[in-house]
Formats: structure tokens, C-alpha cells, sequence
């Protein structure tokens, strides 16, 4: 992302469009495998959403919203990463 990606280019370039679908279907299809009392006990985590994302980019590819892509991975997605690696510190702890 830092290399480039803006919402513009996100929308027009195949290549890019191809270089950040894959980690967010490997995010998502994560997502789905956890289980509902780990889910419960973050809830303030977007994890329907993001197993939503996966699903939607997945099935509905050709109808994405490279906007909303664009958004998530310039505006959500650190945060996202981070409250990710919080959880785990306290897991490991």
C-alpha cells in the first residue's frame, strides 16, 4: 500500500486489484475459522465485516467496490493489524 496504491489506481489496475484481494481472502477466510467464544471475547473487532469482505469479493468479484477496498486498506486496515497483534500478546502472555 505504501507503494502506490491510492484509490485511483485501485480502481483501474488489474495487477493491483489482484495484490491486495489475496491477503484480504486469506484475512477473511481466518476470520472464518475462529471460534464464537474467541469472537465474543473481541467484540469490538469488525469480524463479521471482514469475513463479509472475503465472501463479497470472492462470489461477487466482478461487482467489487475498489472505493470500499480502497478505504479499508488505506484507513482501516493498520488499526485492524494492530488490535490483531494485541490480541495475540495477550494470548502468548
Amino acid at each position: 500500500v505504501e507503494d502506490g496504491i491510492t484509490t485511483d489506481s485501485l480502481s483501474s489496475d488489474y495487477r493491483q486489484q489482484w495484490l491486495v484481494t489475496t491477503p484480504l481472502f486469506n484475512i477473511g477466510e481466518q476470520v472464518n475459522c475462529l471460534s464464537d467464544e474467541f469472537i465474543n471475547a473481541h467484540s469490538d473487532q469488525p469480524w463479521s465485516s471482514i469475513a463479509g469482505l472475503r465472501h463479497r469479493l470472492v462470489h461477487h468479484y466482478e461487482g467489487t467496490n475498489w472505493n470500499l477496498i480502497a478505504d479499508v486498506l488505506l484507513n482501516e486496515l493498520d488499526s485492524f493489524i494492530d488490535a490483531v497483534d494485541a490480541i495475540l500478546a495477550t494470548l502468548e502472555k
